[in-house]
């Protein structure tokens, strides 16, 4: 592991020639998408920008051998990851962004970094959806283009009338005006939005899939793949992610399923996670 470290370490620099040589980026800088809208995961406040993904964003950065201030984080909406990474929009992408076998057509991944797994949020107090068995003839929302809203066309078609939005942030408002009953997606995600919300939701606590977060790369491009890898399991393997998570996630009572977490990176490298079709 020290040797792969020290070869990771010494290729950083080539790393950031090739970034910008190949024109993907901003001269001297790395481009990486994020969520703007997601408390605790990635979320622009007041210019600036924070949460787990953030965190580890930036991680990969300086292992990569970026300055933070070398760091330009670009927006990137649930169903635009794909034409941004694949138009050179961007270097990569953290954006709760689930390592699937359909994604995998058209983009790569590194990582995964943390697995999450879909739940559902509620009004605080309302005990009518205890879990997924309670869904039926329930109003759901969730955005449009993630693995959330697949799940729920494909498990409980028929019997849930599905809301998309373009982001969590207006499902959070439907759900605090009545026009919905439950926000699904990842249990991270809904620990943000319940955080934010100032005890007026909650997080129901009964996942029901686990969720792959990757990093997502352009195609082909293995060594970028296998230099992130390295930069997640040194974060781990330091300490730094467990301290991201506390950070990002503290007041919310959310804990990371300890089976799954975390998580050892090899995704990209010939030994991939299962890339569920969800």
């Amino acid at each position: 592991m020290m040797i792969r470290r020290a070869l990771a370490a010494a290729c950083a620099v080539a790393t950031v020639v090739s970034l910008a040589g190949c024109g993907a980026s901003e001269e001297g800088k790395i481009r990486i998408g994020i969520k703007f809208d997601q408390p605790g995961l990635g979320f622009k406040k007041s210019g600036t920008y924070v949460g787990f993904d953030v965190d580890v964003a930036k991680y990969i950065a300086r292992y990569l051998g970026y300055s933070e201030d070398q760091i330009v984080f670009k927006e990137s909406p649930s169903k635009q990851r794909e034409a941004m990474l694949q138009n050179g929009d961007v270097d990569m992408i953290l954006a709760t962004y689930s390592i699937t076998a359909e994604r995998k057509n058209t983009v790569d991944f590194a990582g995964p970094y943390f697995v999450a797994g879909q739940d559902l949020l509620v009004r605080k107090g309302d005990d009518s959806i205890q879990g997924p068995e309670d869904l039926d003839g329930k109003r759901l929302c969730t955005a449009t283009g993630t693995t959330s809203a697949k799940n729920v066309k494909e498990k409980f078609a028929g019997g849930v009338q599905l809301m998309e939005q373009p982001g969590f942030a207006e499902c959070a408002t439907a759900l605090f005006s009545g026009i919905v009953d439950a926000v699904t997606t990842d249990d991270i995600i809904l620990a943000g939005l319940a955080s934010a919300s100032r005890g007026r939701l909650e997080v129901v606590g009964k996942p029901f899939t686990e969720e792959y977060y990757g990093v997502g790369i352009k195609k082909g491009n293995s060594e970028l793949a296998a230099k992130i890898n390295d930069a997640i399991n040194q974060m781990i393997e330091d300490g730094s992610w467990q301290r991201a998570i506390e950070d990002n996630t503290a007041g919310t009572g959310y804990q990371p399923n300890a089976k799954v977490n975390p998580p050892h990176a090899t995704e990209g490298e010939g030994h991939d996670v299962i890339a569920t079709e969800e």
